[in-house]
């Protein structure tokens, strides 16, 4: 086998493996469930939501939080996960909204 043709085979093998790498966040999921009440008193349970992206929370917003999942959290009070007043609620705790706040919104998982 010529040495071009091994350079070659190890260069594809090399951009395969960083590819397969750069993809394997993809369809990972925060293992676990997320447990909140709304502003309405509802109970819901959220289980293993997907790593990526803003999550979006009740329409009433959420007034407690039970994070028992392997990753932490950030929620914010608006519906697009942005802005400054936001809370960081690491694995398997919880937090709850001081009173007279608004409810949180929505969340991002930290990865």
């Amino acid at each position: 086998m010529s040495l071009h043709r091994r350079l070659t085979i190890a260069t594809g093998a090399a951009l395969l493996s960083l590819a397969v790498a750069g993809c394997s966040g993809l369809g990972r999921s925060a293992v676990g469930t997320i447990s909140y009440e709304t502003g309405r008193e509802v109970g819901v349970r959220v289980t293993s939501p997907s790593v990526n992206g803003c999550h979006r929370l009740a329409p009433a917003g959420a007034t407690k939080i039970e994070n028992s999942t392997l990753v932490d959290l950030v929620l914010y009070r608006t519906r697009d996960c942005k802005g400054k007043d936001s809370t960081y609620v690491a694995s398997n705790t919880g937090d709850e909204i001081a009173p007279d706040t608004l409810p949180w919104r929505s969340y991002t998982v930290v990865h």
